[in-house]
């Protein structure tokens, strides 16, 4: 009976210890995303239908964009 309290103290030590790097590891950003920002630059040009009435945007600024193209 004495080797399950053993085993279940070292279980929550390492378990402890895991999590202890875990979240060390989430801090010092191991996780942060570095490859979709330099992607997203090839995918910015998709086109927004559900615009809002403030975010809808006015003739001159379509004829702009259109003579630019």
């Amino acid at each position: 009976m004495s080797v399950i309290y053993l085993l279940i103290s070292i279980s929550v030590f390492v378990a402890g210890l895991f999590l202890y790097f875990f979240i060390k590891s989430v801090k010092s950003g191991q996780f942060d995303d570095a490859y979709t920002p330099s992607v997203r630059v090839l995918f910015d040009d998709e086109v927004k239908k559900d615009l809002q009435p403030s975010q809808k945007k006015s003739k001159k600024e379509e004829t702009f964009k259109e003579n630019q193209i």
